[in-house]
């Protein structure tokens, strides 16, 4: 499972339908990122945050992970008030704003159509995430954003998704005495409908940083 690199190639060819995407979208907006957006952080993290996938507008313009829409206004706010990170955060990838012990990355490196990538193009992409949590040597917590996010995690590690039902909150064991923490996704949808409010998120985040001992 730990072939691939721990980043994506920014024009990754392994998913056609994600590739005919990103082309469209160089084509309508040629200057944006418009490829595998690569993980953010401290490479000594001790807490890996793991998304679902990059947005149009988001990371797939930006480049950086949760950066240019309002999922990333919401978990950068939450990581600087516990300390996990320092600067302004600005919406812009050279804003100058770092994370503290923190790394972020997503199940799946490119920008999927309405956000939905494909449950075979979160198998494909898996590989990433396996490198990726494998080259952390301080990790010693992954927090999920979502149920696709948290499966992958999972299946990352040679799980089941039955190993451990998603739920916000809910912690699970992973091999190498690594932690799960699980927490619905930070997107404007769920923080809209009070699914999620910035007290919830910044409690699951709170609780994620304990255990990464940070």
């Amino acid at each position: 499972m730990n072939e691939a690199p721990p980043e994506a190639p920014k024009d990754c060819p392994l998913c056609p339908r994600l590739v005919g995407y990103r082309e469209q979208n160089k084509r309508a907006e040629p200057t944006w990122f418009n490829g595998a957006a690569p993980s953010f952080g401290d490479p000594d993290a001790r807490l890996l945050i793991v998304g679902l996938a990059p947005g149009r507008t988001g990371a797939n313009r930006t480049g950086r992970p949760f950066t240019g829409d309002y999922a990333g206004d919401l978990l950068y706010a939450t990581l600087k008030r516990l300390g996990l990170a320092e600067g302004e955060y600005r919406a812009d990838p050279s804003d100058g704003f770092t994370l503290i012990g923190a790394m972020i990355t997503n199940a799946v490196r490119c920008a999927p159509p309405e956000n939905k990538p494909t449950p075979a193009e979160i198998a494909t992409c898996r590989p990433f995430l396996a490198s990726r949590i494998a080259a952390l040597p301080q990790l010693r917590a992954i927090m999920a954003l979502g149920s696709i996010a948290h499966e992958s995690v999972l299946r990352a590690h040679d799980l089941k998704p039955t190993a451990a039902k998603f739920g916000h909150g809910v912690e699970a064991a992973l091999p190498n005495a690594l932690t799960l923490i699980s927490s619905y996704h930070c997107s404007r949808y769920n923080t809209q409908t009070r699914r999620l409010t910035a007290d919830m998120f910044e409690a699951v985040m709170t609780r994620a940083k304990a255990l990464a001992k940070l």
